[in-house]
């Protein structure tokens, strides 16, 4: 996420950066500072970017099984909690992006908290975190892809000619800039948004607004043994959150647009997860939809479709939980681009990264983070690794748990900075919610630890030892920090 400030003059240099006379391609022409193109993106435009990757149709079918089977009715109140843990983090979260500009995002705000050394180690998470999620949904992606052409058409290709296929579109669309990526994203996301409410009202009309009682949010079904991992299912639909401020830059009026577009991007995510989840809790029945859930945790939702609307929406459904995986593969391609691009320009990462097109896009940071994803698949996939058992579960696993880290080392960051720099004009804003923020990531941090099999699918064994990368690239990064003091995460802090 790029963090936000009231540099309002540098950012109006952007707009001039095509008649600079000399420096690199996208540069000030008053400092030769590498950037990105400044007042281009406005709150809707960002919040589709971090909706997006957040995937919520994928989400509500994937993971609400997971968390059904887990707690039960009690998981429309799971993905509120959720939604309240991002919030609670973005209280000072956001009053600190106040005073950073940077494509950088949770990096950028280490650095300023923390330190360069730091923030390096920070950003080797960050590289770790956000590659082991693509390269995880890419592969699930894949598999759903080829069963969703072979179900309606018969043709059985592979899973990795989709990979290949849809990777290659993602990496044009996001080198070509945000403008071909928004039009792309503004459909499918209106599409899912479209076919959930559908459900929601098919299932209104077939049972009635009785559907949505209250009576399965009891402490047992909320608080009971299956907490640990219905948070974190639940939470893992959040990890986009970071792509509101990474497009800072390129924002209009980011002290105003990043802390609306944030907020609009959360309560969009919760309500989504918490009425679709409430309604077919509702429809199913409060006493059977946890045994429902993990009879069937992959048909149980396109089954209550088709009974409640007929075939074309179950139909529907299953088209759009792929190409609700396009738009949240094209969100991440985005937004990590923009991270690489920044930390090319930091110089924690090769100079050539900060490269910007005539279209103000992070071309070759696209191009990179593309050719290393599938690499990193075609690896796995060519040995003969399950694209889901393996490597959809292995990656993602580590991905979650690598997102949990950085925000527990950005809460720490806030608090740090808030008591460096003195602010104590709001307590609840610079102390009290980062504090609670900070513990709550903590216990999440635990939880995951506690349940790390189950987010591997039950594999455990080889699996579990990728965890050490967290810690290992960390090592590395405040390692390089140490050693190469002129890294400047600052370069567009204002």
């Amino acid at each position: 996420m790029a963090p936000v400030h009231s540099g309002k003059n540098s950012l109006m240099n952007e707009s001039s950066q095509t008649s600079a006379p000399a420096g690199p391609k996208g540069a000030s022409p008053s400092t030769g500072t590498v950037r990105l193109r400044a007042n281009k993106l406005g709150v809707v435009a960002i919040a589709f970017f971090a909706i997006a990757a957040a995937a919520p149709m994928a989400a509500v079918v994937g993971a609400s099984p997971v968390i059904f089977s887990a707690s039960g009715p009690g998981t429309p109140v799971i993905y509120v909690i959720a939604a309240l843990l991002v919030a609670l983090f973005s209280v000072g979260y956001l009053r600190m992006s106040q005073h950073i500009t940077n494509a950088g995002g949770f990096v950028a705000y280490i650095a300023k908290g923390l330190g360069n050394k730091w923030a390096t180690g920070g950003a080797g998470i960050a590289i770790l975190t956000y590659l082991s999620l693509q390269i995880g949904l890419w592969s699930q992606f894949g598999v759903f892809a080829r069963q969703l052409v072979e179900s309606l058409t018969g043709i059985g290709l592979p899973v990795y000619f989709w990979i290949v296929a849809v990777l290659a579109l993602t990496t044009f669309l996001t080198m070509k800039g945000v403008d071909a990526s928004l039009k792309v994203l503004g459909v499918l996301i209106l599409g899912e948004t479209l076919v959930v409410a559908a459900l929601v009202g098919s299932l209104v009309i077939q049972k009635g607004l009785g559907i949505f009682t209250f009576a399965g949010f009891t402490g047992e079904n909320i608080f009971g043994p299956g907490l640990g991992i219905s948070l974190l299912f639940a939470f893992a639909c959040f990890t986009s959150f970071e792509a509101t401020v990474v497009f800072a830059e390129e924002a209009k009026e980011p002290r105003r647009t990043i802390p609306r577009a944030a907020y609009l991007v959360i309560a969009f995510i919760g309500v989504f997860y918490m009425v679709s989840t409430w309604a077919i809790s509702g429809a199913v029945g409060i006493e059977g939809i946890q045994a429902s859930a993990t009879e069937n945790p992959s048909g149980m939702i396109f089954d209550l479709a088709e009974s409640s609307a007929g075939a074309w929406l179950s139909i529907a459904m299953q088209v759009l939980v792929v190409t609700s995986f396009i738009a949240m593969l094209l969100g991440l391609s985005n937004m990590f681009s923009r991270y690489l691009f920044a930390l090319g320009r930091a110089g924690a990462l090769p100079a050539k990264l900060s490269a910007v097109s005539a279209t103000g896009a992070p071309s070759l940071a696209g191009l990179v983070n593309s050719l290393v994803v599938l690499a990193i698949i075609s690896a796995f996939l060519l040995a003969g690794a399950d694209p889901i058992a393996t490597v959809f579960a292995w990656f993602v696993a580590l991905g979650t748990a690598g997102f949990i880290s950085i925000l527990l080392l950005t809460s720490a960051a806030i608090l740090v900075y808030f008591a460096r720099s003195g602010t104590r004009d709001n307590l609840w804003v610079t102390v009290i919610a980062p504090a609670l923020s900070f513990l709550a990531f903590i216990v999440v941090g635990y939880l995951t630890l506690e349940n790390y099999d189950v987010l591997l699918g039950g594999a455990g064994g080889v699996a579990r030892y990728l965890l050490l990368g967290i810690p290992l690239i960390f090592v590395a990064g405040l390692v390089r920090g140490s050693q190469k003091p002129a890294i400047n995460y600052a370069a567009e802090i204002v």
